[in-house]
């Protein structure tokens, strides 16, 4: 089933939509539900790019330690320079 959705928009912002959708030949409405369903996409595919970045790197054994000893360490290293 369908649904409607209602947004409100300023009326030069309205205008900038409406002149590109014309530019591409569709309506304000198919120019919208475009856009929604790459930014569903888009999101989707960032959470999932994150993911495997985890599922990478967990793959690995990397020193650690608490941030404030790495950072005073990091420093101390610099000063050496």
């Amino acid at each position: 089933m369908s649904k409607r959705l209602q947004v409100l928009l300023d009326p030069e912002e309205y205008r900038e939509i409406q002149a590109i959708a014309g530019r591409q030949r569709m309506t304000v409405a198919e120019w919208v539900r475009q856009a929604l369903r790459k930014a569903r996409s888009d999101s989707r595919q960032t959470i999932e790019a994150k993911l495997r970045a985890v599922a990478e790197a967990s793959r690995y054994q990397f020193p650690t330690a608490d941030i404030e000893v790495m950072l005073r360490e990091i420093e101390a290293g610099q000063r050496l320079r």
